[in-house]
């Protein structure tokens, strides 16, 4: 659904920190702590997890999950497969 990066990133786009996204998600600071300290994909309470994809897409967030393609008019950021990095 969103990794912790993808959450790090949209914070850092809307200049924002942890505590302005909780707020607007309506949960608590430590849930958001815990959501961006994950390895990967977050992991959470799905209704917590629902809230902040929820705020931050209506910040004007767009999430772009793997492979997908961005359709979008604004600036965005992508990290490529760092995979191919090495090869």
């Amino acid at each position: 659904m969103i990794s912790s990066g993808q959450m790090r990133a949209a914070r850092a786009l809307l200049g924002i920190d942890q505590k302005a996204l909780a707020a607007k998600a309506g949960v608590s600071l430590p849930t958001i702590q815990r959501m961006e300290a994950s390895d990967g994909q977050v992991r959470g309470v799905v209704e917590s997890l629902v809230r902040v994809v929820n705020a931050l897409e209506a910040a004007g967030i767009n999430l772009i999950q793997d492979g997908a393609p961005s359709a979008g008019g604004g600036r965005g950021v992508r990290l490529n497969d760092r995979r191919s990095d090495n090869d």
